[in-house]
């Protein structure tokens, strides 16, 4: 181990230069001591997390500079007992702990042990993560279980409304009011069948299971293909205008995916946008670019940075959707190495502009 004003860590490779391990470089802190306890140890983000330097770290017992507690105030470091327990203990499970005035951590450690089955402790290795990390992921649970329960509990409340009614009063109705009833149900199937579809997206996005299986896809045929339904739906054609500039490279996409990038930006502006919907399509030096254009008002420049949040629904002031869908457009376009943003328009309102690579064929 090195010493106290030299990075914390020992690196690893060759005379020749190939990459180089350190301690520094991990995103979690790391403190290693002796089996009494005593820092041998400390790396950067250990400091940042802490407020402790390494230089008036190492060489100290670990309870007098980081007197690490759990929510009943016991001293961590007396509960872990290197020395103490079974010989194949090898490590002590990630737990939530307290340094005085500084934000909740967890906390793991694991004993290096020599020889490594049933040996002595010869080192305690202890990691250490901000808390604040854990609470958002679940307080983003908590809302995602809140907004799932919302979003069903309406259409699954219309069907058990109007099938009961079917049910109880069939021969009393006339094929007319039948004929309404069914269209609703069919209609909140929909719903719910888009919304446990968003949900499947966003799982597979977080946990980084997004596959793209690519084929040579035409992007303004695709646009088009996306104008067509809407327009179908009942929009005004002359709501929509596509524009191609300049000749496109092959593009090797997700041909479903590219349509429902498409389509969740067109229904975004639609939906929270005024006036016309333009669709851009150019070649870029690596690939090609699309832009979304609507003539609201707009994205205002404090709220750019949460637009692809999940459950965003600008400002709170427009109705309708679960706000997971740009959330969901963000995470498809990365798949295909591709990046996004937001902006305002030339003409005024918002423009969501992402670029794809032309990527290669897969055949996996």
């Amino acid at each position: 181990m090195r010493g106290d004003d030299t990075p914390g860590g020992t690196p690893e490779g060759d005379a020749g230069g190939r990459a180089r391990i350190d301690a520094d470089d991990l995103p979690d802190g790391l403190v290693a001591t002796d089996p009494d306890g005593v820092i041998l140890m400390v790396n950067r983000a250990a400091e940042r997390l802490t407020g402790v330097t390494r230089r008036a770290a190492v060489g100290r017992l670990i309870g007098d500079v980081l007197p690490l507690r759990d929510q009943d105030g016991r001293d961590w470091w007396k509960w872990l007992d290197p020395h103490g327990g079974l010989r194949t203990r090898s490590r002590q499970p990630e737990r939530p702990l307290h340094l005085p005035g500084r934000q909740e951590l967890l906390v793991a450690a694991r004993f290096v042990r020599e020889p490594a089955r049933g040996g002595e402790v010869e080192r305690v290795v202890i990691t250490l993560r901000d808390a604040s990390a854990r609470a958002r992921v679940e307080r983003s649970r908590a809302d995602l279980v809140s907004t799932v329960a919302h979003e069903l509990r309406s259409p699954l409340t219309s069907v058990k409304g109007f099938t009961a009614t079917l049910l109880a009063k069939w021969e009393r109705l006339t094929d007319a009011q039948k004929l309404v009833m069914l269209e609703t149900v069919n209609a909140d199937a929909d719903r719910v069948t888009r919304l446990i579809t968003e949900l499947l997206d966003v799982s597979r996005i977080e946990s980084g299971r997004v596959e793209i299986h690519r084929q040579v896809v035409d992007v303004p045929a695709r646009a088009r293909r996306i104008i067509a339904g809407r327009v179908a739906a009942g929009e005004p054609e002359d709501r929509f205008r596509l524009e191609v500039l300049g000749e496109l490279p092959e593009t090797w996409l997700d041909q479903d995916k590219i349509d429902q990038v498409l389509g969740n930006l067109v229904e975004n502006a639609v939906r929270h946008g005024r006036g016309t919907v333009t669709i851009v399509v150019e070649p870029v030096e690596w690939g090609v670019a699309v832009s979304v254009r609507d003539q609201g008002e707009g994205v205002a420049p404090e709220l750019v940075d949460r637009v692809f949040r999940q459950f965003w629904r600008g400002n709170g002031r427009r109705r309708g959707g679960t706000g997971l869908g740009l959330f969901i457009v963000k995470g498809l376009v990365e798949a295909h190495g591709g990046t996004i943003s937001v902006q305002r328009a030339p003409g005024g309102g918002a423009e969501f502009r992402f670029t794809l690579p032309t990527g290669t064929p897969d055949f996996a």
